[in-house]
């Protein structure tokens, strides 16, 4: 399947899985335990500007195109096996910079896309309340103009990376009457008056990506810190969350595919009734069934990023990416530690982390059964 692969993302994959294989092969278990983000691991991100890979180079991005983007996520995903560092690095670029970078005004860009682009700074998206989940719309923070201010309050919940992050993108509604025509998107440094992380959710896996709730308590911004235009905010949701279903998982192909070779490696090796394991047929089976899935991924994500690359919308691209790379990783992750055996089960093997890292995957980013939903509307079912 390397075949789909234009030579420049060829290369971008294998310039990141070198990186990742020097700085990023780092025992994640303590951090794991500790509910902790390697924030040196992602700093070191930042020093080959893989937070902003494919922001524009004027901006401070590396200016890569969305197919090599990803296929670089891939990269990092083979060799670093901290899978909730490269998903509060990929939050950070699909949800929070990638949107300044199209909506954002010059200033905008010039003053927050370097440093989320170098490392220096970490973004979070702040949309889900405790009321307003799926049903996002009907959230109920308020934003109020005050002369040349905002004044902001209510309250955000499973905002991932929130007890790290530097800088939010969070959505309010100016004009409760108007519906999701009355929301707007606002960027809000996390030492801002007012606003405050009030708790981190603990959570069965992601846990090197933290998890957190944010109270608003007249949290009062300057005029410049709305994004877009008032009332723009829906669009800028919708343009966010677009890119977060069909590239936020693009690094665990890469751990489908180290979790692949550790597989087929052990069941070759591994010897039971005089003969490796590999030679049974329940065994080979279970292995083929985890191939099959894994080269199966990479055409949906390239048919989205290749979709965006052209300009065009991808919804039901987005939805299918995600929904066939999350389960993929889940019932990966089981087949895995299946084939390892009791030593899968075990924390050394680092296979039942995979496994809880992957349930979220069906969950976040809207539920595959609300993105089953969205592909059926594209059907016109």
């Amino acid at each position: 399947m390397d075949a789909l692969w234009s030579e420049p993302e060829r290369l971008a994959y294998e310039d990141a899985l070198a990186f990742a294989r020097e700085h990023l092969a780092f025992d994640p278990r303590d951090h794991d335990r500790a509910g902790k983000l390697w924030r040196e691991g992602y700093l070191t991100c930042g020093s080959r500007l893989f937070p902003g890979l494919c922001i524009p180079t004027q901006f401070g991005g590396r200016g890569l195109s969305y197919p090599e983007t990803l296929a670089a996520m891939e990269g990092l995903g083979y060799g670093c096996p901290d899978t909730g560092l490269l998903f509060a690095l990929n939050a950070s670029l699909w949800t929070v910079a990638m949107p300044i970078a199209q909506f954002g005004t010059d200033a905008q860009r010039q003053r927050w896309l370097p440093g989320l682009s170098n490392g220096s700074l970490l973004g979070a998206n702040a949309a889900s309340e405790p009321n307003a989940g799926s049903d996002i719309f009907s959230l109920q923070t308020q934003a109020t103009r005050d002369a040349d201010s905002w004044i902001l309050n209510g309250r955000k919940t499973w905002i991932t990376a929130a007890p790290a992050a530097d800088l939010f993108l969070l959505f309010a509604t100016t004009d409760p009457s108007r519906g999701p025509l009355g929301i707007s998107a606002f960027l809000i440094p996390a030492n801002t008056p007012g606003f405050q992380v009030v708790r981190t959710i603990p959570k069965l896996g992601m846990r090197t990506a933290p998890m957190g709730e944010i109270l608003l308590n007249n949290c009062r911004l300057p005029a410049e810190s709305l994004l877009g235009r008032e009332g723009r905010g829906a669009r800028i949701f919708q343009f966010a969350l677009e890119w977060e279903r069909g590239a936020i998982l693009a690094p665990m192909l890469g751990t489908l595919r180290r979790q692949l070779d550790r597989c087929l490696d052990f069941a070759r090796s591994r010897k039971q009734f005089g003969q490796p394991i590999a030679k049974f047929q329940a065994v080979s089976h279970r292995l083929v069934d985890m191939a099959i899935r894994l080269e199966s991924c990479r055409p949906f994500l390239l048919a989205f990023a290749r979709t965006k690359a052209a300009g065009r919308d991808a919804l039901a691209l987005a939805s299918m990416a995600k929904i066939h790379l999350s389960e993929a990783f889940l019932q990966n992750s089981l087949d895995a530690i299946r084939t390892l055996g009791a030593y899968g089960y075990s924390e050394d093997a680092g296979i039942e982390r995979d496994l809880r890292d992957s349930v979220g995957g069906v969950l976040f980013s809207g539920t595959n059964d609300i993105q089953r939903n969205i592909i059926a509307q594209s059907l016109r079912l």
